[in-house]
Formats: C-alpha cells, structure tokens, sequence
C-alpha cells in the first residue's frame, strides 16, 4: 500500500510534537483494569509477565509497550481500552524487567529482542485463539515489525494484522535525534530508570558487571554502548542499532501492517520515514500525520479513544 493521507488533527490548543507527547504521558488516565496477571517462563530460564483482559472473544490483541514502558502505561491501557469495546481480547506483555520485578538474567530487554516477543505469540496461540493482532508502540512497535519481517511467508497465518505507532525504524536516526538538546529533558527521564536497572544488575553479578561513572552516561547512546550492547551480544552501540532496527526487515512482512509516525514526532530521525519502501508494498501502509508527537494523537471525545486507538482498532478490523 502507498503512503496514505491521514485524519489525524489534534485539538486547536495542542500544538506542537513535545506538547503532543507530554500532554498523554502525564495528564491521561486510563480506567481499565486487567483481569488477571501471568507469568511465564522463557527458554533461556528467565520470565515474562504478561496481562490480560478477557471477554472470550476468539481473537487476541498482543501489545508491546515502549522503552522503560510497562502494561500499566496509559497508552497501553487506553489501546487495550478500544480493543476490548471492538471485540478483542487483549494480551499486555511487559518486557523483561518492565514489570516491577527485575528479571534473573544478567540479560536485558532491547528493541531487537523478538524472541520473547515469539515466546508471548506463541503461548497466546497456544491458549486455543484463531486470529492474533500485533500492536506495538516505539521500541514495543520496532519489535512487532521486526518480528513480522524476520518471519516473512513463514509466519503462522494465525497472525493476520498488526499496528505500530511512533516507531524508530532506523535505531541509529532516533539516537541521533534524541541526542539533540531540545530532547534532553527525555533522555534523562529514560536514563534515571535504566541507570537503576544497571545498579539493581551490578549488585547482583558483581563480577560481571560494574557500574562506576554510571552518572556520568549522559547520552542513551552511550549507555547503549556501555550496557545494552555488551549484556545483549551486540559489539557496541552501532552494532546494535544496525542488527536491531526493523527497516532492513519490512519489504518482508507478509500481514496487513499498518505504520503511522507523526512527523512532528521529536523522537524520530529522516530515515524512520520508510516512504520509498511503503510505496510499492503490498501489505505495509504507512500513515505520516503532521502532528501527533511520539506516542501521543490525543483526542477529546465522548468515548474517550484517542485516534490512535480508533485508528488501531478501525485497520485491525479492516484487514480481517
């Protein structure tokens, strides 16, 4: 599918990518509780918490949050919200140590990390369910459509949608762009939490791992390059924006996928823009809103959905 027009606009005074961003962040709150939590165990020997909200619908919505996300983050809630008044069961994973327990491995989650995401798939398909949509959000969104292209033609036709918002396609564009000053207040916001994950981690396998100078890593991409890389197999940072970033992937995705990426996203670089690729592709549709933010396309309305949850719920149902 070509690049589509989009009918996103936000309300007249809410204006601007960081507004768009922050507003949904801080000010949303979402009433939806899930009905009941599991844990399930991964091959490597650690764990995954998952939530679910259930209604016995013979469908599954997996979502996949952002980076130092989780399942309670309103976007989360609010996406799992929409899915559920649309006829979805929904299945909220949080990445490994996103849950509020950290995880046993010395191992982190990243945004190349589709082998858990394969893990959560299967087991939802092992619950008995004949159709699963994917929806994912920044890293969470990365992951999805790295896990759709890494399958290709193989994937089970079980799976036969996806969404994914605000998606840093190309890893090393988004470092780039966040490393600019007007991101700053971001940065930091990201790296409090995952400064203390690496504390957590250094107490606990001294040996393998030290933490001295952690205050000192100002730049997500240098703590890519100090921690993420070398505990996830990857040789430094570069290396791992290169193996983990989705670009390279999506002429293989074989599913109705949908992609949108606001362009006044000010978390995302040139080249997360896949135009040329969506141009030709017979199942990725790429919507660019003019506004939006990073994971935002707020909207005031009496059901309470932001766009992006109509949106979501309105192409899943379309592809089906």
């Amino acid at each position: 599918m070509p690049l589509v027009a989009s009918t996103y606009a936000p309300p007249a005074w809410l204006r601007g990518g960081h507004l768009q961003t922050l507003y949904p962040s801080l000010m949303r709150s979402v009433d939806l509780t899930y009905d009941h939590r599991e844990r399930i165990d991964t091959p490597d020997g650690d764990f995954l918490d998952l939530d679910w909200k259930t209604t016995g619908r013979p469908r599954v919505a997996i979502l996949s949050h952002g980076l130092e996300g989780s399942s309670h983050r309103s976007y989360i809630r609010g996406m799992a919200r929409a899915l559920v008044r649309h006829g979805w069961d929904v299945l909220a994973w949080n990445l490994r140590g996103c849950s509020g327990t950290p995880n046993r491995r010395l191992r982190t989650y990243h945004s190349g990390a589709t082998e858990d995401l394969a893990v959560v798939v299967a087991h939802a398909l092992a619950q008995g369910y004949r159709t699963v949509g994917l929806v994912g959000f920044s890293l969470g969104g990365n992951l999805t459509l790295k896990y759709l292209g890494e399958r290709g033609d193989a994937i089970d036709p079980r799976i036969r949608a996806a969404a994914a918002f605000s998606v840093p396609v190309d890893l090393w564009a988004s470092a780039q762009q966040l490393d600019r000053p007007t991101n700053w207040h971001y940065v930091q916001y990201f790296l409090r939490t995952l400064r203390t994950k690496v504390q957590h981690k250094a107490a606990r396998w001294p040996e393998r791992l030290q933490a001295p100078g952690l205050t000192e890593v100002r730049t997500l991409v240098a703590f890519d390059d100090r921690y993420t890389a070398p505990l996830n197999g990857f040789r430094d940072a570069l290396d791992y924006y290169r193996r983990a970033s989705s670009k390279p992937l999506l002429t293989a995705i074989t599913v109705p996928t949908l992609l949108v990426n606001a362009a006044n996203d000010p978390f995302l670089g040139p080249s997360c823009y896949p135009r040329a690729i969506a141009q030709d592709h017979a199942h990725l549709t790429l919507e660019v809103p003019a506004e939006g933010g990073h994971v935002g396309f707020p909207a005031f309305n009496g059901d309470g959905l932001y766009w992006s949850e109509q949106r979501a719920a309105t192409f899943l149902e379309g592809a089906l």
